[in-house]
């Protein structure tokens, strides 16, 4: 039931997919699915070597690099899939979305759990970052470019580099591919405009224009 279920949630969830059977044929995020079952497989049963020659056979085939040691949950959707990196300590809840250029690493800097714990229903954006033994809480939606490297709630909506929260929603399930890219905040862009205002007042005053002590 695993492998097919998987199948049939990526039908549904990719509205180019027509059907299972194009999925199972065509999809690299279908196929990384099957190798890392069995990498996985070997890994905990100590076949160190063999499971990383699967790993790194599939790599080459999909794009797509999992470590075999990673813990992948329940209809994991890999749209596109080019790019991504799981870390050996990662573990994925169920029923997630992750984009291309996706990587779930560490810093360099941690041992045992090296790499993220991401919930159930986590969308995680094209092209973001999550470093580090985090945890990102459920429904949790990472927008894309963003860097995550701090722990992350439930329901919330986080964006930048490094990533903040912009939204936190009282939802108790939500679709995991739901996240409307264009609407997000620009952080970056909001701490320039920030900056410009504080510069310009700074000026004001040093000419004379307002007291030190007069506020706007």
């Amino acid at each position: 039931m695993g492998l097919w279920e998987d199948a049939k949630n990526i039908r549904d969830k990719d509205p180019a997919a027509r059907n299972v059977a194009e999925v199972i044929i065509l999809y690299p995020g279908f196929h990384v699915l099957v190798t890392h079952k069995i990498a996985h497989f070997l890994y905990n049963h100590r076949c160190f070597f063999l499971a990383r020659f699967v790993s790194q056979l599939a790599r080459h085939l999909t794009g797509i690099e999992i470590h075999p040691g990673a813990k992948i949950g329940r209809k994991l959707f890999i749209d596109h899939g080019m790019g991504i990196v799981f870390g050996e300590t990662t573990e994925i809840g169920d029923n997630c979305t992750i984009y291309h250029g996706v990587t779930l690493g560490g810093t360099g800097k941690d041992t045992g759990k090296r790499h993220p714990t991401l919930g159930d229903n986590v969308l995680i954006g094209a092209g973001a970052k999550v470093l580090g033994p985090v945890y990102i809480g459920d429904n949790v939606r990472v927008g894309a470019g963003s860097v995550v490297l701090k722990n992350l709630p439930a329901n919330a909506t986080a964006v930048g580099v490094p990533a903040e929260i912009v939204r936190v929603g009282n939802i108790k399930c939500c679709p995991a591919d739901d996240l409307d890219q264009q609407d997000l905040p620009d952080i970056v862009n909001q701490r320039i405009s920030e900056l410009e205002a504080r510069l310009s007042r700074l000026e004001a005053e040093k000419q004379g224009e307002f007291p030190p002590d007069k506020k706007e």
